[in-house]
């Protein structure tokens, strides 16, 4: 059995979603009682899966540059788009987890951005500031999902430390499946580090370039 506490759910409501290009749909936004790190995360039900068939969850980790503002830097944004399309197409779960800058926060994010722009990739300006290149625990995303009922799925993430942590935590990850490229003048440096320092699944002959990310 997993070695952590069993949260509870708190609320469910119906929102509609409606994006920017136009693409819309009603999903149902979850939250909780009793998750270990105290922070306000949500699940969305998105779709309904067929009968037998293995839900696609994402963990989305909050990105207030990305998500809102649609910054360049990174790919948060479209990530989040395709995501919810290609969830609720299938049936299952986008976690938003309250996890700016890799659970560094935003006021840090924006520093080490800072010194990203002087040279260094994100990696290394979280280490330069005294912080993990990646402080995130999905012990609280796993008792999300055990509250939900589910205990086996489909990760949707290029991330292999996403589905490592969850196996570690007693979920079944049945397949990793890639999310799209975004690529931007301003984050190939930014993507081509996350597949050198933590082996993320894009493809790394597509991100040439050395503009700032």
């Amino acid at each position: 059995m997993p070695d952590f506490p069993a949260a509870t759910q708190r609320s469910r409501v119906r929102v509609p979603l409606r994006f920017h290009d136009g693409y819309g749909v009603d999903a149902e936004l979850v939250t909780f009682h009793g998750l270990t790190d105290g922070q306000e995360h949500v699940a969305i039900v998105l779709g309904d899966p067929s009968p037998g068939t293995t839900p696609l969850v994402r963990l989305h980790s909050e990105c207030l540059t990305g998500d809102v503002f649609g910054s360049a830097r990174c790919d948060c944004g479209p990530q989040l788009r395709e995501a919810v399309e290609r969830i609720a197409d299938r049936g299952g779960v986008l976690l938003y987890l309250r996890q700016e800058g890799r659970g560094i926060g935003l006021y840090n994010k924006l520093d080490a951005y800072a010194l990203q722009d002087q040279g260094l990739d994100t990696y290394q300006a979280n280490a330069a500031l005294g912080l993990p290149e990646d402080a995130r625990d999905y012990t609280a995303a796993a008792q999300m999902l055990q509250a939900l009922g589910i205990t086996a799925l489909d990760l949707l993430s290029n991330n292999p430390d996403k589905a490592d942590q969850l196996r570690a935590l007693g979920t079944d990850v049945r397949d990793r499946v890639p999310t799209g490229v975004f690529t931007t003048p301003h984050n190939v440096r930014y993507l081509r580090a996350k597949v050198l320092q933590t082996q993320h699944t894009l493809p790394l002959g597509e991100l040439s370039g050395l503009n700032a990310g």
